[in-house]
Order: C-alpha cells, then structure tokens, then sequence
C-alpha cells in the first residue's frame, strides 16, 4: 500500500507559527503614539528619531499591517494602530507596575529624577534643598533644567515640574504650594542717588528694570487705596528673573521681582543689598505649583522627591501673600 503524504498540510501548520514580536517595537510604538511624534518618542527614550521611525516600520512588517499614517506634518493612527495602541498600553502599563513593584522590594528607590523649574526658583531654591536629598538619598539621582521656557511635561520626559503663575494644561497633577508676591526692590546706592519714590506716580521719574514677560509700559500695583497704574520706562529689560534680580543689585534700577528672591537681600544689617520700595504696593500673588504629569505608575524614586519637595518648598516664606 503506498503512503501518502500532506506537504500542502504540513506548509500550512509551519506558515501558522509567527515569530514573537519584539517587545522594543511594541513599547517604541506606544511612546510615539503618546508623544504625538518620533522625535516627542526619541527624546522620551533617549534614542536617536531614526531608531525610533526604523522600529515603528519593522513592528508594521512583523504584524503585516500599517499602524499609522505618516504625513510631514503630523501622524495619524490608522484603524488597526488605535486597536493595537489600546491593547498594548494596557498590557505594558501592567508589566510597568509589576517592574517597579520588584525592583523596589527590599531596597531603596533609585534611579534618575528629572525635574524642571524656572531659574530664578531654581538658583534660589533647589540647589540647597536638592543637595540635601541626594546626600539623604543616594541611590537617586536628580536631573534638573531650568528654564524660563514652558516645557512639555510628556513629550520632553520630564517626572516632575515646579511651576509659577495659573496652570492651563488640565491632563496634568498640580499641587499648589505657596502664593508669590511681586514687590518693588532698588540698591540702597541706586535711591542714595536718585531718591526713593514715595508714590506709584513717582516710578515715571525712576528707572525700572524690566522683565520682558510683563506689560513693560505700564506697571499695575495693588495698594492700601487699591489698584494703580504708572507709565514707567526703563534701560534694562530681561526674560529671567534672576538677572533682572542681579541688575537691580548692581544699582540699575527699580525692580518688580518675587519677595522670596529678595528675602536674605532685605536683612537689616549693613551688608544690605536691596531695599523694598513703596512696601505696600504688590502685584497680586501668582501660585506656586509642584506638577507631575501623572501619578499613577509613578516610580518610587519619583514618590519620594515629589514629597520631599512639598514638604520643603512649604516651609519657604514667598511674601506678603501667604500660602
């Protein structure tokens, strides 16, 4: 009797087995996906975009569809890419939390922190009291830019933010800290020689260093008799406070700068570097926020700075308006 054989059958059972997807792929898909670009993903992972648009194009060749459309201006999910995009974030969250579940049993958070802020808090503030945390913690390391520049929580991969004045980005966790105060500061040689104004109306007459952000002019200040308004002008204009926190030290002018920038310039001693003018007169308090983009799956290395810097920046006296 002669055997008969079933190729057709045993080439069909092979072709059934599909290699298993490269989980980089899958995680790089989902970055790009929440980035809203590849270079958004790239600087989230810190990989070149190449990388990233290189691994995005072999996860369509191994599941042999198109999971999103390109075009120079934006990307766009395809039908079968939101699909996938909602299976996969699910499952990589879960695999997210049962990592950092076990990797912090039985030792301490470790890790980077990366943190952003404005310079002048940053010079200010967080040098101390991030100096002290990384002595308290030395498994953590913290990344820290300052800038004037409001960066993308998110997409830049950031974990943390202190942030001044109203938030509009409702997706984000803001902790509110503090309430800051604007006040008027001069060099104690700057009014030795051109007169302390005892007014609002006599700032037309002063210098004013200026800080670009604001309405340069006219200068709008609250008072005992309500708001007021002055025309000012000025030699000097700047996009950080820090500097214009500088210049006014440096006898250049009338300042409107954060009280808690000017707390250890007020001591009354001799070494003293700036004076309050018009002590009554603020432009009303900005708040001061702590901001995490999310805190749900959030590293424990994260937690712990997070809280840190509640606590602490709660202790800092910003001005007249209190917390």
């Amino acid at each position: 009797m002669a055997t008969i054989t079933e190729p057709s059958r045993a080439r069909s059972s092979a072709s059934a087995v599909r290699r298993p997807v490269d989980l980089n792929r899958i995680v790089t898909f989902v970055n790009v996906v929440e980035a809203g670009s590849f270079t958004g993903a790239a600087t989230r992972l810190g990989v070149p975009k190449s990388s990233i648009s290189r691994g995005v194009s072999h996860l369509e060749e191994e599941l042999g569809t198109r999971l999103l459309q390109r075009t120079t201006r934006k990307l766009m999910l395809t039908d079968a890419g939101r699909a996938y995009y909602e299976r996969a974030r699910v499952h990589l969250s879960a695999l997210e939390d049962a990592t950092n579940e076990v990797s912090d049993m039985g030792r301490d958070p470790r890790g980077t922190v990366r943190v952003t802020a404005p310079v002048d808090i940053g010079t200010a503030l967080l040098a101390d009291l991030v100096t002290r945390f990384v002595k308290k913690h030395p498994t953590i390391r913290v990344e820290l830019s300052l800038t004037s520049r409001r960066v993308d929580l998110v997409a830049e991969g950031f974990d943390v933010a202190v942030r001044a004045g109203n938030l509009e980005d409702s997706t984000l966790i803001v902790r509110r800290i503090a309430m800051s105060a604007l006040a008027l500061f001069a060099a104690p040689a700057y009014l030795r020689k051109h007169g302390t104004p005892r007014t609002v109306a006599d700032l037309a007459e002063h210098d004013l260093v200026m800080f670009r952000t604001h309405n340069q002019a006219v200068l709008r200040l609250v008072g005992p008799d309500g708001p007021e308004e002055v025309s000012v002008r000025g030699p000097i204009e700047a996009d950080e406070l820090g500097f214009v926190h500088a210049a006014v030290v440096a006898g250049a002018g009338v300042g409107l700068l954060p009280t808690f920038l000017c707390a250890t310039d007020c001591h009354a001693d001799k070494a003293k570097r700036t004076v309050r003018v018009l002590p009554h007169h603020t432009v009303p308090a900005s708040p001061i926020n702590v901001v995490v983009p999310s805190t749900r799956q959030e590293p424990a290395r994260v937690t712990v700075f997070r809280e840190f810097l509640v606590a602490e920046l709660s202790k800092v006296q910003w001005g007249d308006e209190g917390r």
